[in-house]
C-alpha cells in the first residue's frame, strides 16, 4: 500500500513545537508537485507536511487534526485503499467469431 503524506492551506504548531497541517488538507506523496486530486502545490499555496502521514490528518481518527477544517473529497477517495475484486473471466468463454 502506498504510504500518503499530507499537504495544507495552513499550519499550527503543536506544544512539542513541531508544525502540524490545518484549514483543507490534501493527500500528497513526497516527491512530487501535486496532490492525489491534482492541484499544484505551489499555485494552490499550499504547503507539504512530510512528516505528518494521511491517517494522522483524518479528523475522526488523527492525532494531527485538530486544526483540520476540511478533508479533501477527492483525495481521500484517491487515497482509500481498493477493494479486491473477485475474478469475473472464470469460467466465461469467447462468443467472438469462429
Amino acid at each position: 500500500m502506498a504510504r500518503y503524506a499530507v499537504a495544507a492551506s495552513s499550519a499550527w504548531i503543536d506544544p512539542d513545537g513541531v508544525r502540524r497541517p490545518g484549514g483543507e488538507v490534501h493527500g500528497w506523496v513526497p516527491g512530487t508537485n501535486q496532490t492525489l486530486c491534482g492541484l499544484a502545490l505551489r499555485r494552490s499555496a499550499l504547503a507539504p507536511y512530510p512528516h505528518v502521514d494521511w491517517a494522522d490528518a483524518q479528523p475522526e481518527s488523527g492525532r494531527h487534526a485538530d486544526a483540520v477544517r476540511r478533508v479533501c473529497p477527492r483525495c481521500a477517495a484517491a487515497a482509500r485503499p481498493r477493494r479486491s475484486r473477485p475474478d469475473r473471466g472464470a469460467g466465461r468463454t469467447s462468443r467472438g467469431r469462429r
